[in-house]
């Protein structure tokens, strides 16, 4: 059934005078009223006469080599109200490399500073809105960006440490000063060390690694579009996925300072992190999968199915890890592309993430544990939710490519297929040009597809594609993709604004100063429409046969088999639309295409897809098998409610 709309809690912080008759009329209830547990915060500090301050906590790393102890910049806002009482609280923290260099959220926002070096604006919503509840935010520049020592080495020690050093100093354990090279030491003697940490992308990656450190303090972590392991961000088995490696990242947000002091570390991030797509003890050390059985803190997780800058393996890979290890999570996936859930679904957004971080950090049972663990983007602003996820009723279900009626355009079914198809390697196409000529014999794919299914099918997790090929010649790269053949309307992810349209007019969310407005430009979906849908896709270096690890040269005229590893997704293919595999080889979105195009013939009997089906091999059978669609069951898709349209509710306008 349809989640209900929860009444607004975007009302107008109320004043010092305000919160305190609110605490004489609470002395004056009846004591089981008057001592009920909280279910929630609300906003009875004042934002404007909040403390700022900066600290710089010392990381024990030396990684600029001068011979000092590298010291990371944390700016504070907290309310001056509870400081006064003695009161100890939580802290949000957002540890980012951005700060100074590029800016945070839709408008690019940076932070800036009063004469006094104290920070004015933080970047994005949280401390307008957390603050007046009862939190601190702090805002850490990574080693080597902004005000901060040391040297940006992209996900590694340096990265990792430069918050992870917050979080101990937050619980008594590490050491701080009142300004950069001075000997005054700071302490947070003002919260209660419980942390909860939040970001996009890099940040979010920074929040992934931190939690995978297993660091005491740590409560919660909400990564939005994070990396889980940098050499998945790189590479896809030996494939590489950008013209460029972490030296490139790292020169993008160093500061002057780091420039100066770095060149040993670009060189080491130059040294091992070599072009051929093969692993190194640089990846090793930036892979936070092989480290989630450490993780102590709770995981909010959120990512656009069609992010094709953090690919969604990426919390696939690291959702499944933390499911083994036992850990407390949700999850919401959207139909955008790398974008901040602020940005497409903002007052739910807003309203989730206010009760997430007063549970898991201020312990209110407000309920939010009992709610559904997944929330889904069908359609633009249509959601549906999942008990569990994936649904428990998931299996892996292998599909198989067979021979059709023309040469290049198969089909897909449960049967071992038999034969061969053969096709062209032409890095001027892409997954796009491959999907739109699926029914056609063209020379540079091979497409095998369904029939019209006769009910929905869903698929929900991260899949495998298995293919068997002999190549003409030494190297050869293979792409996979599965398509939802169909016509529909969608977010349009591959737009500038990954699937939303930013609009003018501002909504408010939380307190402002004259510095710092909480009032942002909203946003819309953009949407577009489409006869067909690729939801997933994965690709390797078919060199890399033998081993992840290192790619070798290969031996024309020769079969070899690789496993290609799909991006996770939840994706319902309608009745009536098909789904369709496409096996081919560089995507022309990628780089670095092999140095020959050659010929690939797939072994059909060798080649295989493993996917995730709700219902496993029997809804498939059922959804092709030509049946009449049966009246659906609530209970097949494990807890999925009806889609709900995201409401407008306004901002707290100052």
């Amino acid at each position: 059934m349809p989640i209900p709309v929860r009444r607004m809690r975007f009302t107008t912080w109320r004043s010092l005078a305000t919160a305190a008759t609110a605490a004489l009329m609470a002395s004056f209830l009846a004591p089981a009223a008057a001592h009920s547990a909280p279910r929630e915060s609300t906003p009875v500090y004042s934002y404007e006469n909040a403390i700022r301050e900066s600290v710089w906590v010392d990381t024990g790393l030396d990684g600029d080599g001068d011979g000092k102890t590298d010291r990371v910049a944390v700016d504070v806002v907290r309310p001056r109200e509870l400081a006064r009482q003695g009161r100890k609280i939580p802290v949000i923290m957002d540890a980012s490399p951005y700060y100074s260099c590029c800016g945070r959220g839709n408008e690019s926002q940076k932070k800036t500073y009063d004469a006094n070096g104290n920070v004015v604006q933080m970047p994005l919503f949280y401390d307008n809105y957390f603050v007046p509840r009862g939190y601190a935010f702090v805002g850490v520049d990574l080693a080597g960006t902004n005000r901060s020592d040391g040297c940006v080495d992209v996900g590694g020690r340096s990265d990792i440490q430069s918050a992870k050093a917050v979080v101990d100093w937050l619980n008594g354990r590490a050491r701080a000063y009142t300004t950069r090279t001075g000997t005054t030491s700071a302490e947070a003697t003002w919260t209660n060390g419980r942390t909860g940490m939040i970001g996009k992308s890099w940040d979010g990656t920074i929040a992934n690694g931190v939690a995978a450190t297993g660091v005491k303090g740590l409560k919660t972590i909400v990564p939005i579009s994070a990396i889980s392991s940098w050499y998945d961000y790189y590479f896809a088995k030996g494939a590489p996925l950008y013209d460029s490696g972490p030296d490139w990242l790292s020169d993008y947000v160093d500061s002057p300072d780091a420039r100066a002091k770095c060149a040993a570390v670009q060189q080491k991030l130059v040294d091992q992190a070599p072009r051929t797509g093969d692993w190194t003890p640089l990846w090793t050390e930036r892979d936070y999968v092989k480290d989630a059985s450490k993780v102590r803190a709770s995981v909010f997780l959120i990512h656009g199915m069609q992010d094709l800058n953090v690919r969604t393996k990426h919390f696939g890979q690291w959702w499944d890890a933390l499911a083994r290890n036992g850990v407390e999570r949700k999850i919401w996936l959207s139909q955008t592309g790398h974008v901040d859930p602020f940005d497409f679904r903002p007052a739910t957004w807003t309203d989730t993430l206010h009760r997430w971080f007063d549970h898991e950090l201020l312990g209110y049972d407000n309920g939010i544990d009992d709610e559904p663990m997944a929330d889904i983007e069908r359609h633009p602003d249509q959601w549906v939710t999942s008990s569990v996820w994936p649904p428990r009723a998931t299996s892996t279900t292998t599909l198989r490519p067979d021979t059709g009626t023309q040469a290049g355009v198969g089909t897909l079914g449960l049967r071992t297929g038999s034969g061969t198809e053969t096709f062209t390697d032409n890095p001027a196409l892409s997954e796009t040009d491959w999907a739109a000529h699926i029914d056609g014999p063209t020379t540079e794919k091979a497409g095998f597809v369904t029939e019209p299914l006769t009910r929905d099918l869903r698929l929900s997790g991260s899949s495998k594609v298995t293919v068997t090929a002999t190549p003409t010649t030494s190297t050869a790269h293979l792409s996979a993709v599965l398509v939802d053949l169909g016509p529909d309307t969608i977010r349009d992810y591959a737009a500038g604004g990954e699937g939303i349209t930013t609009l003018t007019d501002r909504t408010c969310w939380g307190a402002s100063t004259a510095g710092d407005s909480a009032c942002f430009k909203g946003t819309e979906a953009k949407k577009t429409d489409v006869d067909y849908t690729v939801f997933s896709r994965g690709w390797a270096d078919l060199g890399n046969y033998a081993s992840d690890a290192k790619g070798v040269p290969l031996t024309p005229g020769r079969a070899y088999t690789i496993t290609l590893d799909l991006a996770a997704t939840d994706h319902v293919v309608p009745e009536g639309h098909r789904l369709a595999l496409i096996i081919a080889g560089t995507d022309k979105d990628l780089i670095d295409p092999p140095s020959s195009t050659p010929t690939l013939t797939l072994d059909l009997s060798r080649t295989s897809a493993r996917v995730p089906l709700v219902g496993g091999s029997k809804a498939f059978a059922r959804a092709t098998a030509g049946e009449t669609a049966a009246a659906p069951r609530p209970s097949v898709l494990d807890g999925v409610g009806a889609p709900r349209t995201a409401l407008p509710v306004p901002g707290e306008a100052r």
